[in-house]
């Protein structure tokens, strides 16, 4: 019984990988952490440590596909963002040990700042995209991910979403393979991407284009069912599939049916149930990919339905409902929680150090006035909730250093960023440096709670470092300083705060209490 993410992890050290490098990101944390429990990957030497972003892992990754082995890089979708450029790049470059970029995708924001859909960047990078409908599948795509990125040389992209990710399903688990031997790339200039070289590798990768269309035709996850009812044809894409079937298995549906699991798009499927049905209904969790290509040719624009005409809500994760209601079946309504029943919003957990580094914070705020803070992704951006309401931006990771860098060179007056620890060594230190280049009249506050605790307490690669690097980046060592965030300390806390708020220049106050929660691990 494995859920999605566990799928990934156990199908992957079957598929003989030799390492897997990630950033923790909910939905995708659970695929590093199978993998760093696992007896079979430890006693089988594959290296399972978490990068300081998703830019490094995936740029690691590609390097272990350089010597000839299995690797596999996994991240959430916003880790794709700040991997793009390694990503869209290794496309080019090829692979020369099997590669499998793991994407996990978030519809509905449960965790996460947007919803985008990583289908996306892989047709942008066109490479092979795969997107299970089930645990099963995600198991046996697995493998056959390394071998279809083995057989073109290119990565493979796996793409599923929260729903699935953290679902469970039983598993049939098959052989297991051993991990390649190191075999260095037999074209010494294949990664080297000087315009002339990426220029060819380029060439090589449109050509390709046409096979791996007809890999993704053949494909046996892609399958169109008939169905003697020909005014409604439905695609369903990935998990929306699963959805598909539970409405089609409680009222009756005799449709066409075409599930798409494989990508790039399956023309000739596409072409026959499009030929033979009135109108199609695309089902997608995530953007409309397939309906707005679908809605490409003009003939098509009234016979396609899905998100882009209201058919299905334009925003969120899909479900049953929405797929049964799209159908033209009634949608069961379940019960309305009485009055007395309140949304709880999230909350920072008792005896967090965030709280006090908040308290002191926000008593030195009120005398300059609000809209001065700046953060970004942590626990610590919920100090934008009640009762602190003391941060004013959480864009993306270390946008919190950069932003409150350009506030201050605008001319505003304190400007102060809250980053986490973890948070810094993933994208904040360059923006730090840029402070320090210019000189920049900022203070910069790290939430030093030892983890990343967000996530469940994974390792923080900034551990017992932040004060050198901060030094090694140039900060003055008088204006890096320590406070410990407890009640007891507040008013020294808000005394050193204000004097470094008061400094025109760039000063770092590291916030420093392990997180309650590591704490409770470390105890049991």
């Amino acid at each position: 019984m494995l859920l999605g993410d566990e799928a990934v992890a156990q199908a992957a050290l079957d598929a003989g990988i030799s390492g897997i490098y990630a950033y923790p990101g909910t939905p995708s944390t659970e695929i590093m952490e199978y993998v760093q429990r696992s007896r079979k990957a430890a006693d089988e030497n594959v290296f399972c440590q978490w990068s300081a972003n998703e830019k490094t892992a995936m740029e690691a990754a590609l390097g272990m596909s350089y010597t000839g082995k299995r690797s596999m890089v996994c991240m959430k979708h916003v880790g794709l963002n700040v991997a793009a450029d390694a990503f869209m790049n290794s496309a080019i470059t090829g692979i020369n040990g099997g590669f499998i970029v793991t994407v996990a995708d978030d519809p509905s924001m449960h965790s996460s700042q947007n919803e985008q859909d990583s289908r996306f960047y892989g047709k942008f990078a066109m490479i092979p995209i795969l997107e299970p409908s089930n645990q099963q599948e995600i198991y046996d795509m697995v493998f056959y991910g390394f071998e279809l990125s083995e057989r073109y040389k290119v990565p493979v992209m796996m793409r599923f979403t929260t729903r699935l990710a953290h679902s469970r399903s039983a598993v049939k688990r098959g052989g297991s393979l051993k991990q390649k031997k190191l075999a260095l790339p037999s074209d010494p200039k294949q990664f080297i991407l000087l315009p002339a070289i990426a220029r060819q590798r380029y060439k090589n990768l449109l050509s390709l284009q046409a096979s791996l269309e007809k890999e993704s035709e053949n494909s046996r996850f892609n399958k169109l069912f008939d169905g003697p009812d020909k005014s409604t044809g439905f695609i369903a894409c990935g998990l929306a599939y699963n959805y598909l079937r539970e409405v089609v298995s409680e009222n009756s549906l005799d449709n066409p049916i075409l599930k798409i699991t494989h990508y790039p798009l399956p023309l000739a499927m596409i072409k026959k149930i499009s030929s033979e049905c009135d109108r199609l209904i695309i089902l997608e969790d995530g953007y409309p990919l397939v309906e707005e290509m679908l809605r490409g040719y003009p003939e098509n624009d009234k016979r396609i339905m899905g998100r882009l005409d209201g058919t299905l809500p334009r925003d969120g994760e899909l479900n049953p409902d929405h797929v049964a209601g799209a159908a033209g079946f009634d949608v069961k309504q379940g019960p309305v929680p009485p009055p007395v029943v309140k949304n709880r919003p999230p909350s920072l957990c008792k005896g967090c150090g965030h709280i006090d580094m908040f308290n002191a914070l926000k008593e030195i705020i009120d005398e300059y006035g609000p809209g001065r803070v700046f953060s970004d992704i942590g626990c610590y951006t919920l100090g934008a909730l009640p009762p602190f309401n003391a941060i004013n931006s959480c864009v993306d990771m270390g946008a919190s250093v950069t932003m409150a860098k350009g506030a201050a060179d605008a001319g505003l007056h304190p400007s102060i960023c809250v980053i986490g620890d973890s948070t810094f060594t993933h994208s904040g230190m360059t923006g730090l440096l840029d402070a320090v280049n210019d000189q920049s009249s900022v203070t910069i506050i790290i939430a030093d709670n030892v983890t990343t605790g967000m996530t469940g307490g994974q390792k923080s690669s900034a551990a017992g470092r932040i004060e050198n690097i901060c030094n090694g980046i140039g900060v003055k060592s008088s204006h890096i300083r320590v406070i410990n965030p407890l009640k007891k300390y507040h008013n020294e806390n808000v005394a050193l705060i204000k004097e470094e708020i008061d400094y025109r220049g760039v000063s770092v106050i590291i916030a420093r209490r392990e997180c309650i929660q590591a704490m409770k691990k470390k105890r049991k």
